[in-house]
């Protein structure tokens, strides 16, 4: 419980402790207190998941250094020559890319590429920048691909790439849509006019060779994605593509890579093993029978709860034997991926995404709790409803 502690709170009062290493510190003790053998400490690590993770963030750090996002971003934006058009472009591109290529990544670009034109403009960056960061959420509901609860869900759960995209993705369109109206009404100084604007040219650099190189392999992966091949091994072997240079000097792309988080999925792995062979975990699965959470609607609301308290991949975590344990699996696994990645919009400590959106724009444009709140708690709660009920219609 220790360790859920620490990933509620973000550390431990008096100890430079973080998530991951609470995460870590957890699986050692499951294994110092003979809760699990080393041996079934190393079983209980899904290695598919961390596979898949790395090769994936291989294959984004290639796109990222060649500048592809940042192209692709410059170009949608430098042609919205209206606010609603300019908010549009930005939702846009960060769900769609977010859907494919991991949520945080688009955050990490799209946000000094919102500051630099709104400077420019001499308009609020708020707005938009709360639309980098909440469309990033919300497309990322799309695939597997689109944020590591994902990835872990599909590991977990074995639904393949093309039947969570087929179940999941009108939901991120429909929470793309409902973030954009959301926004538009509730800044109507800012968008209520629609004089205009003359979008300055925005300069990128750009490493021809690598682009090419990491689009072909990119849509090679997210081709055999959809055709059903092992998730977790093409992106590895497409990874192990894109080192194969001349160009990038492979420090670059190591330093690209979240170590943390995959030491922080490997130790949780450990913690929650352990935690299922406690007398915890059954009265977790009598909870679920006694509040329902078979039901759409209630997995949905606890879910969305426990995501914003320990965060929404422990969460995951937390859910998966009780899930295992539901008449309906698959939907159960499908209302989890949607929830908990849609409940990160709830409150600016939501999810990494809207953390990395405010760190970067805080010298130029400081966002408070509040001002996140009063635009995500109306988001969180459409987006949820709404992808609630079309599950409901649809599984």
């Amino acid at each position: 419980m220790g360790t859920y502690f620490v990933l509620a709170v973000g550390s431990f009062p008096g100890l430079r402790l973080d998530r991951t290493g609470a995460a870590i510190i957890g699986a050692s003790l499951m294994i110092g207190f003979n809760v699990l053998t080393f041996e079934e400490a190393v079983r209980a690590v899904d290695y598919s998941t961390l596979v898949l993770l790395f090769g994936m963030m291989i294959v984004v750090a290639n796109l990222r250094l060649s500048g592809f996002f940042r192209v692709v971003s410059a170009w949608a934006v430098r042609h919205a020559h209206q606010p609603r058009t300019l908010l549009g472009a930005v939702v846009v591109v960060s769900g769609v890319f977010s859907a494919f290529f991991v949520n945080d990544t688009m955050c990490l670009v799209l946000t000094p590429l919102v500051l630099e034109v709104t400077e420019r403009l001499e308009r609020d960056p708020l707005p938009y920048l709360l639309g980098v960061a909440m469309a990033s959420n919300a497309g990322s509901v799309a695939t597997l691909t689109g944020n590591p609860q994902n990835m872990l869900i599909g590991s977990l759960s074995g639904i393949s790439y093309r039947g969570f995209s087929a179940a999941l993705a009108p939901v991120a369109a429909v929470s793309l849509a409902l973030t954009f109206a959301v926004i538009v009404l509730l800044f109507p100084k800012e968008f209520r006019r629609q004089a205009p604007m003359e979008i300055p040219e925005v300069r990128v650099r750009v490493n021809r060779v690598l682009l090419w190189k990491a689009l072909v392999v990119s849509a090679a992966m997210i081709g055999l994605f959809f055709w059903g091949w092992a998730v977790a091994k093409v992106a590895v072997v497409a990874g192990a593509v894109l080192l194969i240079t001349r160009r990038v000097k492979p420090e670059k792309v190591y330093h690209e890579i979240d170590w943390q988080l995959l030491a922080m999925f490997a130790g949780l792995f450990i913690v929650v093993a352990g935690f299922e062979k406690t007398s915890v975990e059954e009265e977790l699965a009598a909870a679920a029978a006694r509040f329902r959470l078979d039901q759409v609607w209630v997995l949905s609301g606890w879910s969305a709860l426990i995501s914003n308290v320990v965060s929404n991949v422990p969460a995951v975590l937390l859910f998966a034997p009780l899930i295992r344990r539901l008449s309906d699996p698959r939907a159960g696994w499908l209302t989890l991926a949607m929830s908990s990645t849609l409940a990160g919009n709830l409150t600016l400590v939501g999810s990494v995404a809207n953390l990395i959106v405010v760190q970067r724009a805080r010298r130029h444009r400081p966002i408070t709790f509040w001002e996140y709140c009063r635009v995500g708690i109306p988001v969180t709660l459409l987006t949820l409803a709404a992808g609630a009920a079309y599950l409901i219609l649809t599984l």
